[in-house]
């Protein structure tokens, strides 16, 4: 494990030389603790080095050249990450070819858990072992038709496995904590959401970031009818993909919508439509962190693809209050809120409902 005082020693002196501190950038950061590494970036939004600090991020993530003047203990952290990291997306890439119905695992997702529970710790838990933690295998048959040295068919069953992703992260974590031994805090997810959001998106942030500010989510906005806008007044500006009949922009193929899509950055708040009860608050594949509330009288509403949930199962909310923050997580081409209001126990267009 690297020596903690000397860690400090060499990023103070680092940081206090301008060129250093642009060459090294988040790599002198990053080795100190998940703690450090959130702080730091945090501070480094403000200044106009953060473009350099996320390049040097995505380094430690992606692989690349070490700069030469980075400290020997720096450097054999950086590297470690580096080869760890390059494994695990190699197994999550192998994972990926069992799973069927086009479903997949979120490797930038699955690394960034990884760089939170062992950046540093001069400890790794095998590549392979921690991406099983995020599926389930099972054992299935399927009939195959293959030829005999006639050239004649021969219809044959064999057994093939099918890895399929865990959709509840609380039991990913159990996984980790049982097959590896590695306790995964909260604060060790609060770190990996953050690491996740600047690998994929450059930013933690709620005030700007891709596609710049937005404005209207610091206070609720309720219409006549008591429904609440989950983003705040100016919805109606940032909406990408409305109600119904589009192209999937993953597939490019024409299908169904099933919500409406609101663009808005990484991280700000989502509000509640109405007084209700929250049934689900979970990590799921194509939907990401989401939240469903049952409002009474065959209503429901979801917010999904956010990077933190600020709710739990059976909590009651009022309109306006605050459940998660947006995010980009499950399936999803870049940071947005998918809001969909249920009657019924059928989708409908949120247009008829938001004020």
């Amino acid at each position: 494990m690297a020596n903690p005082a000397l860690l400090a020693k060499a990023a103070g002196t680092l940081l206090t030389d301008e060129r250093t501190q642009k060459a090294a950038g988040w790599a002198v950061l990053a080795v100190l603790s998940p703690i450090i590494l959130i702080i730091a970036f945090l501070c480094a939004l403000g200044s106009g080095t953060s473009d350099h600090n996320i390049s040097a991020v995505e380094l430690c993530f992606n692989g690349g050249a070490i700069p030469g003047n980075i400290p020997p203990e720096y450097r054999a952290c950086l590297e470690d990450m580096q080869e760890n990291l390059a494994s695990l997306e190699a197994s999550v890439t192998g994972i990926n070819g069992q799973i069927e119905n086009r479903a997949s695992l979120d490797s930038t997702r699955v690394k960034a858990i990884f760089y939170a529970l062992y950046f540093g710790s001069g400890y790794y838990a095998d590549a392979q072992d921690f991406a099983d933690c995020f599926v389930r295998y099972e054992e299935r048959t399927r009939i195959v038709t293959a030829e005999d040295e006639n050239g004649d068919p021969v219809v044959t069953e064999e057994t093939y496995t099918v890895a399929i992703p865990i959709e509840d992260m609380d039991q990913v974590y159990q996984n980790i904590h049982v097959s590896l031994g590695t306790e995964v805090t909260a604060e060790h997810q609060s770190n990996a959401d953050s690491i996740y959001s600047l690998i994929r998106y450059g930013y933690v942030d709620s005030s700007g970031g891709a596609g710049g500010s937005f404005d209207g989510t610091d206070a609720p906005f309720i219409g006549a009818d008591g429904f609440c806008s989950p983003i705040g007044p100016n919805w109606r500006r940032v909406v990408t993909s409305e109600f119904g009949g589009r192209v999937d922009p993953i597939t490019g193929k024409r299908d169904g919508h099933n919500g409406m899509d609101l663009a808005v950055p990484v991280g700000t708040p989502v509000r509640a439509a109405l007084p209700g009860r929250v049934v689900t608050s979970k990590y799921h594949n194509s939907y990401g962190y989401y939240v469903k509330i049952d409002h009474g009288n065959g209503l429901s509403t979801l917010y999904a693809h956010n990077s933190k949930l600020l709710v739990r199962v059976g909590q009651s909310v009022q309109a306006g209050d605050v459940i998660s923050l947006s995010g980009s997580t499950g399936r999803s081409t870049g940071p947005h809120l998918h809001f969909e209001v249920w009657s019924g126990g059928q989708r409908t267009n949120p247009r008829s409902y938001l004020p």
